[in-house]
C-alpha cells in the first residue's frame, strides 16, 4: 500500500473482505461516493496505496480519469486484472513521481499505517506534489494510541503546503468528534 505492508495480506484475502461486506449490505464503495461528491462528477483522481484497486475502479466506473499507485506486487497484479484499462504503477509512495497532477489524491483502507514508520512525512509530501491547484488530499486512517496520529498528519500536510478544509468521522461523513477513525481533506492552494 504504501513503502511496505506490515502484515502481508493476499489479494485475493483482501477482495473478498470487501465482498462479503457487500453481501452483508455495506457499502463498498464509501471512499468512492465520498471523492465524488467532494469532486462533482468529474476530474482526475490518483488513488494511492491502491490495493487491488476497488476505490480506483469503482471512480473510474463513474466517469473519473484514474491513476492507481502501490508498492505491492500482488496488489497492483489484481488491479491490474479487474481494471487492465486504467492507469496502474507498482511503486513505493514515499518516492513516487508520475510527472502528472490531479484534482484530488485519495488514501483509502489506512494506508498510512502500512508504511515504513517514518516515511509518512515523505508519502504525504509525494501525494501533495502531484496535486493541481485547489486540489484534495483525502485520507482515511484508523487513529491507534503511540501510532501516526492526526497531529502528524497535520503538521505534515502543513509541511507539504496543505491546509485542512475538512474532518469527518466515517466516509459518509459523520461529524468529528474525536474517536478512532478520521478522514481528512487537505486542500493545495
Amino acid at each position: 500500500m504504501g513503502s511496505t505492508w506490515g502484515g502481508r495480506v493476499s489479494g485475493r484475502d483482501y477482495d473478498a473482505r470487501w465482498e462479503q461486506l457487500a453481501a452483508e449490505g455495506h457499502n463498498p464503495h464509501g471512499e468512492a461516493d465520498f471523492v465524488d461528491s467532494l469532486l462533482g462528477g468529474s476530474g482526475r483522481v490518483l488513488d494511492a496505496g491502491c490495493g487491488t484497486g476497488r476505490v480506483a475502479i469503482e471512480l473510474a466506473r463513474r466517469g473519473y480519469s484514474v491513476a492507481g499507485v502501490d508498492i505491492d506486487d500482488e496488489m497492483i497484479s489484481g488491479a491490474r486484472g479487474k481494471g487492465p484499462e486504467l492507469d496502474w504503477h507498482q511503486l513505493d509512495l514515499a518516492t513516487f513521481d508520475l510527472g502528472e497532477a490531479f484534482d484530488a489524491v485519495v488514501m483509502a483502507g489506512n494506508v498510512l499505517l502500512f508504511t515504513v514508520p517514518g516515511t509518512e512525512a515523505a508519502v504525504v509530501g509525494r501525494c501533495a506534489a502531484h496535486l493541481s491547484p485547489g486540489g484534495a488530499l483525502v485520507a482515511g486512517f484508523q487513529l491507534r494510541g503511540g501510532g501516526y496520529g492526526l497531529d502528524r498528519y497535520d503538521a505534515d500536510c502543513a509541511a507539504a503546503g496543505l491546509t485542512l478544509s475538512e474532518r469527518y468521522s466515517t466516509w459518509e461523513r459523520g461529524p468529528w468528534s474525536g474517536g478512532d477513525y478520521a478522514v481528512s481533506v487537505h486542500t493545495y492552494v
